[in-house]
C-alpha cells in the first residue's frame, strides 16, 4: 500500500502545483494587459506629440528668410 500512498501524495502535489501555475498565469495575463494598454497610450501620446512638432515646424519661416523681417 506504500506505493499507492506515494502516488496519491504525488498527485496532490501536482494538483497544488497546477493551481499555483494557473494563478501565476492569470496574474501574468493581467500584467500583460496592463502593459499593453500603457504601450498603446504611450504610442497615442507620441503620435500626438509628433503631430504638434510637425505643425510647429510648418510654422517656421522658410530657410534663408529672416525671422521678423517685413516685406515693403
Amino acid at each position: 500500500m506504500g506505493q499507492l500512498e506515494d502516488l496519491a501524495e504525488r498527485v496532490e502535489r501536482l494538483l497544488l502545483r497546477h493551481q499555483e501555475l494557473k494563478r501565476t498565469s492569470a496574474l501574468l495575463e493581467q500584467q500583460l494587459q496592463a502593459v499593453s494598454a500603457e504601450r498603446d497610450s504611450l504610442r497615442s501620446r507620441l503620435a500626438a506629440a509628433r503631430a504638434r512638432v510637425d505643425a510647429l515646424i510648418e510654422r517656421l519661416p522658410a530657410e534663408g528668410g529672416k525671422a521678423g523681417a517685413t516685406t515693403p
